[in-house]
């Protein structure tokens, strides 16, 4: 697999402008999709992500000092720091420095080296930029520093970074979606012990279609690790009654119904969609082994609308593409995708049916949401990999 000539043929060619040599290594690491399986990672639940066919690129190098040298096309930045002084910048930087610190803490032979970076996935999509930067970063700096690392490790380091430099208490899913993605396959993954397989995901005659609202969201916003708070305050609730339950991976809605609807209706809606979202990742699993995209598209409505009104994490604007689609024939499923409040929505549409649909709905989003719609076709690809130009 070749990365287009125009990010990683121009990400050689600006390395050797800012660094004045050849960079020893390009790595790609993509974006992903999640088709089901939302806000069930960090409570031990199944998800079902695939690596798409947008992707961070970075090119590297070692240095002979103790620098950390980065440039960021995107953004025509250039940041510099020791590597002995390493802190969160709050900006693109704090990604890849957050990976380094991790590698630091395990008193791993990392040096300084020098950094470009650039790609296609959109920022702020709900595709997890951060994430395919962080494993990109690992990866890249795995090879060069020799540190032989195996492929979950390096997931592990990933989501670390993200959690201590960016704050954000995510779930595995983005950093091993990213890392261990493969071709036209979706990946089955238990949160809980990272066991996973891969499911063939063919869409004879659809695409997927990812539809950005163009409404940015912040990840790292209080909201999000505030619906964690709320299902580990749910679960301490039904740990008085059954302590042998850990985490809402083994509640059941009997459970929050006994134990957690009287005390907070927030809490226990919020519970309440993360419990049906595991039962409805199963069935969706079972829908695909069978063939039955359709009864899979049902499912992803059902998970719009519990993502939308018990776990409010949705925005009037993904609201309003989703409600769009529903009663479209050439769409057999919808919800919006990512940590929320902003992103893109994810839709499985007839291939003939895409170029009509995204015009109408053009208009009419900008019309009502007074936004431009940005409109992506998107493949299911590999995960993190060297790439050559």
């Amino acid at each position: 697999m070749r990365a287009a000539p125009s990010i990683a043929g121009k990400l050689r060619q600006v390395y050797k402008e800012v660094f004045n040599e050849e960079a020893e290594l390009l790595v790609r690491s993509p974006g992903r999709v999640n088709i089901i399986g939302e806000h069930t990672d960090y409570n031990d639940g199944f998800v079902l992500p695939a690596a798409i066919d947008k992707a961070i690129y970075v090119a590297v190098g070692k240095r002979k000092d103790e620098m950390v040298s980065l440039y960021s096309l995107g953004f025509k930045e250039k940041f510099e720091i020791s590597i002995n002084e390493l802190r969160p910048t709050g900006s693109w930087s704090t990604y890849i420095l957050g990976v380094v610190n991790e590698l630091k803490k395990r008193n791993l032979p990392v040096a300084g080296f020098n950094l470009v970076l650039d790609g296609d996935v959109p920022i702020g999509a709900g595709l997890s930029s951060s994430a395919a930067v962080e494993c990109a970063t690992v990866f890249a700096l795995n090879e060069i520093f020799h540190l032989s690392l195996e492929r979950m490790e390096m997931v592990r380091i990933a989501q670390k970074a993200e959690h201590n430099f960016s704050g954000v208490l995510c779930g595995i899913m983005d950093m091993f979606a990213s890392m261990m993605g493969k071709k036209d396959h979706v990946i089955k993954l238990d949160c809980l012990h990272l066991d996973y397989e891969y499911k063939p995901f063919v869409l004879d005659g659809y695409k997927i279609l990812l539809l950005n609202t163009n409404v940015e969201h912040s990840l790292a916003s209080s909201a999000y690790n505030k619906r964690r708070q709320e299902c580990e305050q749910g679960v301490s609730w039904i740990r008085e009654h059954h302590p042998e339950v850990k985490s809402l991976r083994f509640a059941n809605l009997e459970m929050l119904n006994n134990y957690v609807r009287h005390k907070d209706l927030v809490v226990y809606h919020r519970c309440r969609y993360v419990v049906e979202e595991m039962e409805r990742l199963l069935n969706a699993c079972t829908h695909l082994d069978k063939g039955d995209i359709v009864s899979l598209g049902k499912r992803m409505f059902e998970t719009h609308e519990g993502l939308s009104k018990l776990y409010e994490v949705s925005c009037p604007e993904a609201d309003f593409l989703v409600n769009a689609v529903k009663n479209n024939s050439a769409v057999i499923g919808a919800r919006m995708m990512g940590g929320g409040f902003g992103g893109c929505t994810i839709n499985i549409v007839k291939e003939e049916a895409i170029d009509e649909l995204v015009e109408r709905l053009g208009r009419e989003y900008e019309k009502s949401m007074g936004l431009k719609l940005t409109a992506y076709v998107s493949g299911i690809e590999e995960g993190t990999r060297i790439e050559q130009v």
